[in-house]
């Protein structure tokens, strides 16, 4: 996250960068990762199972046993976990759900009339097949399935695949099992990367491919997702994590580092940035940070993403610290101040916020706080939402046309498609103006 020096110019001398991250080039794509997922997908959909298989002998280490987990196993993974492990799953995949239902419930179909005569309308349908990518790396998200396969579910989707990689002992991860267990998946594979992608895009798994696959991964699941973007829909393409906090005098320099350094574990690029209209808090949050990281467990992450990703600034005022945060567009934002209200009703690029001194982002990664945790980086929050239950509906408009609403709709459409050279649409009109005239009743 770096601010934009053309649209900050009117604010010149209206802010001052008390720490400023390192200047690299923006996160590109990594040409070899291009040209290797390319060829992957290539090969899967020439040579269908046969490929798929392959590679997940190669990379996924499988041992010719059976990919699917029966629905027995899915639900006996929740024995494997500990106690507090298994209520917490349980907890986050209730909220989720919970909102995600509130959500649909306040998209509503609706039908109005234009004109006398001239009905239209919409009503929210469903996509039939998505696919969810759990992914299950150094540090597995466990509340991914409820963000995706259980937002879908929620949605009313009828069928919901889910794939995830196995382990060094060819078993996919009991938490994230039991997590797409709670989310209501149809069918799970013990299945990574891009070849699980392309299964699922290119229906080789026993099922018609999907519509549209969602879930984070690495950079070859991120560039599978980008390639295979129109074969079929996706949720987003996210980059590394990211947190910014809005902060004044009274907020608690402990608070503040520490949910800064939470997002910043997410991995070494992992931006955090802090905007403050006290200088003095902003210097104590760069030392709290500091006596923080030395007894922080992943400090080899979040050392070197704050070191090379972090940054704080002081604005002189409010509405200048909401200028540079809405020119930063985070993924998640943060406020902690004495009138939270003004910041929430000024803000217009965030993926989600999280008000007062009480809220933390990691209650919503966890799926503690109900909204989902997929959402957009690298300034995508200036002109993208996060995932969300509209994501998994499709609006689809209606119209009815009565016959005495002939007249003002065919008429202008006979005007226009002549004006236009468009002859076929000009007939579609007049035939019908004509039956019309004629005192045709409808058929």
């Amino acid at each position: 996250m770096k601010f934009s020096s053309s649209r900050l110019a009117e604010l010149d001398g209206a802010y001052r960068v008390l720490k400023e991250p390192v200047d690299r080039p923006a996160a590109q794509r990594d040409p070899a990762v291009a040209e290797r997922v390319s060829a992957m997908l290539s090969d899967i959909e020439r040579d269908g199972m046969d490929a798929v298989l392959r590679y997940a002998r190669e990379l996924d280490g499988w041992d010719g046993g059976d990919i699917e987990l029966g629905a027995g196993d899915l639900e006996r993974s929740g024995d494997e976990l500990p106690k507090e492990v298994r209520a917490g799953l349980e907890l986050g995949a209730e909220r989720t759900r919970a909102f995600a239902l509130a959500q649909r419930a306040h998209l509503v179909d609706f039908e109005t009339e234009l004109a006398p005569g001239l009905v239209t309308g919409h009503r929210y349908v469903p996509v039939e097949r998505v696919g969810a990518y759990l992914p299950a790396g150094r540090f597995p998200l466990l509340a991914s399935a409820f963000m995706t396969a259980g937002v879908a579910k929620a949605a009313g989707v009828p069928t919901v695949l889910a794939c995830s990689p196995p382990g060094p002992d060819g078993r996919a991860h009991p938490a994230v099992l039991y997590s797409a267990y709670l989310s209501g998946v149809d069918r799970a594979y013990a299945l990574g990367g891009v070849q699980a992608l392309a299964a699922m895009a290119f229906g080789l798994l026993g099922e018609p491919e999907v519509d549209m696959i969602v879930g984070a991964g690495n950079a070859f699941v991120a560039e599978a997702k980008r390639q295979l973007f129109g074969t079929v829909a996706i949720d987003l393409l996210a980059g590394p994590s990211e947190v910014a906090v809005i902060a004044d005098e009274t907020a608690d320099p402990e608070l503040v580092a520490a949910d800064l350094l939470g997002q910043a574990e997410h991995g070494v690029n992992s931006p955090a940035a802090l905007v403050t209209t006290s200088q003095r808090l902003g210097e104590q949050v760069i030392a709290e940070v500091d006596r923080q990281l030395a007894t922080l467990a992943t400090r080899e992450i979040a050392g070197p993403a704050w070191r090379d990703h972090g940054s704080v600034t002081w604005a002189k005022d409010a509405a200048t610290a909401v200028a540079l945060m809405d020119d930063l567009a985070p993924e998640h934002l943060e406020i902690h101040t004495a009138d939270d209200a003004y910041y929430h009703g000024a803000l217009r690029n965030y993926g989600s916020v999280f008000l007062g001194p009480w809220s933390t982002v990691a209650y919503s990664d966890k799926g503690m706080a109900g909204t989902n945790h997929v959402l957009p980086t690298a300034g995508g929050a200036k002109h993208s939402a996060g995932l969300s239950v509209s994501r998994f509906l499709k609006p689809l408009t209606y119209q009815r046309v009565s016959r005495d609403a002939t007249p003002l709709l065919a008429e202008a459409v006979d005007a226009i498609s002549e004006y236009e050279g468009m002859a076929a649409h000009r007939k579609t009109a007049t035939v019908r103006l004509e039956r019309y005239r004629h005192g045709q009743e409808d058929s």
